[in-house]
């Protein structure tokens, strides 16, 4: 078991973003396509953050042409370029699933000041 650890410890991206649940965040993602890759960008507010260590993933939620889109994210992919904190959100609570009944501004996550 502690080989384990050790294995999990040294794998772990050393840069991993402090992102939080209410946050909202810019995930930039290598997308393969054939024989090339780019890079695609997703914006959205991080409504879970679950598991932990190698294992850890969010979920980013963003509402695209009226329909809401729900992406899973590991942490700590290669395929996940980088993430970008673009605003802290002042969250109560640990899972924001609410947020997928709600429409319009009351959608939004209030900002931390």
């Amino acid at each position: 078991m502690d080989a384990l650890k050790i294995i999990e410890q040294s794998s772990m991206k050393e840069t991993a973003p402090k992102i939080e649940v209410g946050d909202l965040v810019k995930v930039y993602v290598r997308i393969k396509e054939g024989d090339k890759s780019r890079i695609q960008m997703f914006e959205g507010t991080v409504i879970a953050k679950k598991h932990g260590g190698v294992n850890e993933t969010f979920t980013v939620r963003r509402v695209a042409h009226g329909c809401g889109v729900e992406r899973v994210f590991p942490l700590h992919s290669p395929s996940v370029d980088k993430v970008e904190v673009v605003r802290n959100g002042k969250v109560r609570r640990a899972k924001l699933y609410y947020l997928r009944d709600r429409v319009g501004k009351a959608a939004k996550v209030k900002s931390k000041v």
